[in-house]
C-alpha cells in the first residue's frame, strides 16, 4: 500500500539527512539526480549512502554497503529512508527496487517521485506489490527542489536553464565594446562555484570578443563545464580562451563544413532563427548535459527570454553606477530570494512556467 505521510519531528530529521547527503554529490553525478538515502533501526541510524558519481552506484546500494557486518541481520527490520522514489529499470545499474527486494527491506519512506518516464510511481508499486510499506511526500517540495534540473532534462527533453547577469545601481549590464567588471571578488567565486556545478556554460558573441573569457572555474574545485557561444560571421579569432583547448568547447554556426574540428573544440552548425535554441538544447539533451548556464550578454539572454527558454535567474545587483550602456534584462519570475554577498544583492527568480 502507498500512503502520503504524516511528517513527524524524527522523519523530518532522517529526511533532511537525506538531503545533505544527496548535496555531496553535487556536480558530480549529473545528468542523474542527486540522492541521499539512510537506514534506520530502532532510532539508531546502521546505513548512509548517497549518489556520489555519474555511472556509479545509487543512493541505496551505498547505504546498504555502508552497514556494518554486526548489523547486517538488522536490516530486514529497518526504515529506509531515500530523498527519491527508487529506480525500477536496468540502466548502468541494477533497478535498486529489486534489491530493496532482495534486502527484505519492509518499511520504505521517500520524498519526491522521480519523474524519468520508466520510473515516474513505477517502482513504488513494484515494491508495494511485494508487500514494502511505501509512505511518500516527507518534505515533499525541499525533496522536488533537489531533483529540479532532473525533472526538467526527462519531462521537457532540455536541460535545466540558468540565467545569470550582474547590473549596475541603474540597471546597466556594461558599456557596448568596453570589458566592464560590475560585482566584488566573492560574487566572483561564488559564480565560479556554480560553473563546478553544471554542465555546459553559454555566453553570446558580443561577451566573446569583448572579454574574450575563460568561462571556466580556475577560482573553484571541480570540473569546469563545456563552453558554449555562437559565431555566426566568424568573428572569434583564433587566439581567444575559447579557441585554447583547454576546455570542451562549442562553436556554433551555420556552416560546419567550412571548419574541422580541433581536440577539445568543435563546430556545431545550427540554423538561426525560431529554431536555434531548440535544435541546441537537442544537441545538449544528445550530450547528456542536463543543466545550461547562460552568462549574457545581453542578446543572449533576451532571446532565451523572450522564447520563454529559463527556469532560474541568478541576478547581482551592484552599488556601482554606470550612468548609461546596455540595458539590463528584464525578467517576470516568482518567488524572489534575496541575499547579500558583501554590498552585492543577489537576486534568485523562477520561471512562472517552472
Amino acid at each position: 500500500m502507498i500512503t502520503d505521510a504524516l511528517e513527524t519531528i524524527n522523519d523530518s530529521l532522517e529526511m533532511r539527512r537525506c538531503f545533505d547527503l544527496a548535496r555531496i554529490g553535487k556536480g558530480n553525478v549529473n545528468p542523474n539526480p542527486m540522492v541521499g538515502s539512510l537506514l534506520l533501526y530502532h532510532q539508531m541510524v546502521i546505513g548512509e549512502g548517497y549518489h556520489q558519481q555519474f555511472g556509479g552506484n545509487h543512493a541505496e546500494v551505498n547505504c546498504f554497503n555502508s552497514v556494518i557486518t554486526k548489523n547486517r541481520p538488522k536490516i530486514p527490520d529497518s526504515t529506509l529512508f531515500v530523498s527519491l522514489e527508487p529506480c525500477c529499470f536496468h540502466g548502468k545499474t541494477p533497478a535498486c527496487s529489486d534489491l530493496i527486494i532482495n534486502k527484505k527491506v519492509k518499511d520504505l519512506r521517500i520524498s519526491a517521485i522521480d519523474k524519468t518516464p520508466n520510473v515516474n510511481g513505477k517502482g513504488l508499486k513494484i515494491l508495494s506489490a511485494e508487500n514494502v510499506k511505501v509512505q511518500t511526500s516527507f518534505l515533499e517540495k525541499t525533496g522536488n527542489w533537489f531533483v529540479r534540473n532532473r525533472t526538467v532534462f526527462v519531462t521537457k527533453k532540455r536541460p535545466y536553464i540558468i540565467l545569470k547577469f550582474a547590473i549596475s545601481k541603474d540597471g546597466f549590464l556594461g558599456k557596448k565594446d568596453k570589458k566592464i567588471w560590475l560585482t566584488n571578488p566573492i560574487s566572483k567565486r561564488l559564480v565560479h562555484k556554480w560553473r563546478s556545478e553544471v554542465g555546459a556554460i553559454m555566453v553570446g558573441t558580443n561577451t566573446a570578443l569583448t572579454d574574450n573569457p575563460n568561462l571556466n572555474n580556475r577560482y573553484h574545485y571541480g570540473s569546469s563545464p563545456l563552453r558554449i557561444v555562437p559565431d555566426f560571421h566568424h568573428k572569434i579569432p583564433n587566439n581567444s580562451h575559447l579557441k585554447d583547448g583547454k576546455t570542451p568547447t562549442w562553436i556554433l554556426n551555420g556552416d560546419e563544413q567550412k571548419f574541422s574540428s580541433a581536440p577539445n573544440l568543435d563546430y556545431i552548425s545550427l540554423p538561426k532563427g525560431p529554431s536555434f535554441l531548440p535544435r541546441l538544447f537537442d544537441k545538449l539533451v544528445e550530450a547528456n548535459i542536463d543543466t545550461l548556464l547562460v552568462e549574457g550578454g545581453a542578446h543572449l539572454l533576451n532571446s532565451f527570454i523572450e522564447a520563454g527558454f529559463w527556469d532560474e535567474a541568478r541576478v547581482f545587483k551592484t552599488n556601482r553606477t554606470l550612468g548609461d550602456g546596455i540595458p539590463a534584462p528584464i525578467l517576470k519570475g516568482q518567488n524572489e530570494v534575496i541575499e547579500w554577498i558583501g554590498q552585492d544583492q543577489l537576486t534568485f527568480s523562477y520561471s512562472e512556467e517552472g
